[in-house]
């Protein structure tokens, strides 16, 4: 298992405290694999950006129009967190319902 988010991110902290057999890898050092990317991609569509950001708040309009992968590949920080790979199955966030299905 994978999480892939902030080592600053409260969230992310406490689902790697959760989740004892979890690797990670901080988005803003090590970015996020394009594969995975394209695969959270599929799955969450537009939730997968975190629009409330202040790295989303910094982009100009023609920035925000652009392809959610180029974005995400230029600014990982933008990418809701925590991502978590569970063996080819991926969540996103740390809500109930996530907790749930991996604790």
């Amino acid at each position: 298992m994978i999480l892939y988010g902030l080592k600053t991110c409260d969230t992310c902290r406490k689902a790697l405290k959760s989740l004892e057999n979890a690797g990670f890898r901080d988005v803003r050092a090590d970015g996020v694999p394009a594969n995975v990317l394209r695969a959270a991609h599929g799955k969450f569509g537009a939730a997968l950006l975190n629009t409330r950001s202040t790295t989303w708040r910094g982009l100009s309009e023609a920035e925000r129009a652009g392809d959610p992968l180029d974005l995400l590949a230029a600014h990982p920080t933008l990418m809701k967190r925590p991502l978590i790979d569970d063996g080819g199955t991926l969540y996103l966030g740390w809500g109930k319902d996530v907790q749930a299905a991996l604790t």
